[in-house]
């Protein structure tokens, strides 16, 4: 197989100034409306892109699980690889990749933890074998097989028995400030259509088209 030979020519949709919306919250919720009408698998799925002290970067998938002016939220373990690296440089990127749309969006901006108080609220509304998995695993710490995961799973369920599972001091979510928003449309030719939200101190935003 010729990976070269594998190509699509992009031509379900355009994007043009004027189909943007003067904030990039209101844009980014109608293609994400837009996604789940259309059945994309897992649209709240995002890539996020984080890099410590040491300026390498590592990349992994989340879920957004919170969206409002102040940001995108996420939720994890913060003992895990992804809250160290925060805790060494708070500046992120995440990516949506609707591709069935021929779509992606690109935000950058800076992670800040989010009270307990939200963690709580959203962690009491997972499913409880969610909530027992945040207690089981040692996220992104080295284990020698999945029976020490599945031993410590049944632990815990032994544990918490059928009562409620407290939130884990360990574990929480992150807000991710937006500073730049790119929305891109696939386009004929690679003649992609760009376009990148900017936030201005004063907190209003400057559109700029980006070439493809």
């Amino acid at each position: 197989m010729n990976l070269a030979d594998i190509r699509t020519d992009y031509q379900r949709g355009k994007l043009r100034r004027e189909d943007l919306k003067p904030d990039p919250f209101d844009q980014f919720n109608a293609w994400l409306d837009d996604a789940i009408k259309a059945g994309v698998v897992e649209p709240t799925a995002m890539s996020l892109g984080t890099a410590g002290k040491d300026g390498r970067p590592l990349l992994r998938t989340v879920l957004l699980k919170g969206l409002d002016a102040r940001g995108f939220v996420f939720f994890t373990n913060m003992e895990s690889r992804k809250a160290r690296q925060i805790g060494e440089n708070p500046f992120v990127s995440l990516l949506f990749p609707w591709l069935p749309l021929e779509r992606q969006v690109i935000v950058t901006g800076r992670a800040d933890p989010i009270s307990t108080l939200e963690s709580l609220k959203y962690f009491m509304s997972r499913p409880r074998e969610s909530q027992l998995a945040a207690w089981a695993s040692r996220q992104s710490a080295a284990i020698s097989s999945r029976k020490v995961l599945e031993m410590e799973w049944e632990k815990i369920k032994e544990k918490f028995g059928a009562g409620k599972v407290p939130l884990p001091s360990f574990w929480g979510g992150y807000r991710v400030k937006h500073e730049t928003v790119e929305f891109w449309q696939g386009g004929p030719n690679r003649l992609h259509d760009r376009f990148e939200y900017r936030r201005q101190p004063d907190d209003s935003w400057t559109v700029e088209r980006l070439a493809p």
